[in-house]
């Protein structure tokens, strides 16, 4: 009988834990500006997440948030420091101005409260290493999302280079861009923001620039290129006068070179990634269709299914990294990734405005 009474209260304790892990993930916003939230508040709306609080001191923000997706006036509170004191999410995700992602760690990080930013991480190299030492003193994760973190074909493309099923690297593509954040609508709390040099840290080269600048380094083993040099343009100064709209980027590594065409001038949306290798060809058409080559056959298409969970989505990613399901790397997220990626930016934007190219450290 005492060995079964046991057995029962082992049980019992699986079954709790396991019902716990189940549960939605506690999550805290900070700030409303980023059009992205809207993709959260779609997860609110369905219950797949415990929205604990709101920090957003905007007004008409928060009534237009209160309205589109019922969030009732108790979840909203004007300053995140009052909201951490009162509620305790798991992760708190960062829907504001790249400039104020440093705010939100600095916030954070002392209560070991962990972090999602929207990408990229930072504006600036300085606001990077604040971010990695506070990370670092408190023990505690700062994660970057992206969009195409969750694509199948990013995702298969990484496994085959790493499969050596094309060779050695030599080359990498990104095309990254819409018609412009005006154009396609984006929400004036957006553009107010993502359009000025300073909250968004540049224009087109940062909002787009930072895809392909994370790709590589992932794919690159977080290895720093040897070299940046850049071109930007303003083919619209009319609808953007104070950022670049239009960013080509080159990458020197050892023995590969990278080149990251970043724009708010392209004539449809895209985001896709051309992988050269010394004996084939991978490219990520967009998230399902990836096109391949190699030097013996003509080029075929094939469509990939979602990524293996957790990494189909965010939410699942952060949920299972943050219960400790799936075991922390450096990976798309990894604030290792990130730093770099500010790092690349910084460059590339001196070397647009110098003309020359930059030699990292």
């Amino acid at each position: 009988m005492k060995t079964i009474y046991l057995i029962l209260i082992c049980l019992a304790c699986t079954l709790g834990v396991n019902a716990q892990d189940k549960r939605p993930l506690a999550i805290a916003l900070a700030g409303l500006s980023h059009d992205h939230v809207n993709l959260i508040m779609d997860h609110y709306k369905k219950k797949e997440i415990n929205l604990v609080g709101i920090a957003e001191p905007n007004k008409e923000l928060v009534n237009k948030f209160k309205k589109s997706a019922g969030i009732p006036d108790s979840l909203f509170y004007d300053d995140l420091k009052v909201l951490l004191q009162r509620k305790r999410p798991e992760v708190v995700m960062a829907f504001n101005a790249i400039s104020e992602h440093i705010d939100v760690v600095r916030v954070c990080a002392p209560l070991k409260i962990d972090v999602m930013v929207e990408k990229p991480l930072a504006t600036s190299v300085k606001h990077a290493e604040e971010i990695a030492m506070l990370a670092k003193k408190y023990n505690t994760k700062v994660l970057t999302n992206y969009e195409t973190t969750w694509y199948g074909t990013n995702q298969e493309i990484y496994r085959r280079v790493k499969e050596g099923r094309i060779g050695d690297v030599v080359k990498m593509v990104a095309h990254d861009g819409h018609e412009g954040p005006e154009e396609i609508g984006c929400s004036r709390f957006f553009l107010d923001w993502l359009t000025d040099p300073v909250k968004n840290g540049a224009g087109a080269l940062n909002d787009f620039g930072c895809y392909g600048a994370n790709l590589f380094t992932w794919l690159m083993n977080n290895q720093m290129p040897v070299s940046v040099f850049a071109v930007t343009h303003q083919i619209k100064p009319a609808i953007y006068p104070k950022v670049d709209d239009d960013a080509t980027i080159i990458l020197e590594y050892p023995n590969a070179t990278g080149i990251i065409e970043a724009s708010w001038n392209w004539p449809y949306s895209i985001k896709d990634w051309e992988v050269f290798g010394k004996t084939g060809y991978l490219q990520a058409v967009n998230n399902k269709a990836l096109r391949t080559k190699t030097n013996k056959t003509g080029y075929e298409i094939n469509e990939v299914t979602s990524p293996q969970a957790p990494y189909q989505s965010y939410l699942a990613y952060v949920t299972a990294l943050l219960r400790k399901e799936i075991a922390a790397a450096d990976d798309l997220s990894s604030l290792t990734n990130n730093i770099i990626v500010v790092k690349i930016l910084a460059a590339a934007k001196e070397s647009a405005r110098t003309g020359k190219k930059v030699l990292m450290k």
